[in-house]
């Protein structure tokens, strides 16, 4: 691939990202309006003609790492491994 045609992809790549930044933005613009509508209905579930929504709460246990770590630093040390992985980052 020549310089040129490099220089036009990274061009690109930009444009798309700031593209998908925006949508992201508008994306959650209107999941917050709906959001927004259903706490003031006071439900959890709205559904329309061809379409249905929820906002539930959801119950969710995750373990801590970091206090395990602290709790156990001889047993984190066996159970943990490293690895290797390749960053791509545009700038």
């Amino acid at each position: 691939m020549s310089r040129t045609e490099l220089d036009h992809k990274v061009k690109q790549l930009r444009e798309l990202r700031r593209m998908a930044e925006e949508i992201a933005a508008e994306i959650e613009t209107i999941t917050d309006t709906i959001k927004r509508e259903m706490a003031v209905q006071g439900v959890d579930t709205i559904i329309g003609d061809d379409w249905k929504a929820t906002w539930k709460p959801v119950q969710s246990t995750r373990f801590d790492g970091k206090a395990f770590k602290a709790a156990m630093p001889d047993l984190y040390e066996r159970f943990t491994r490293s690895t290797e992985i390749r960053r791509f980052v545009l700038a």
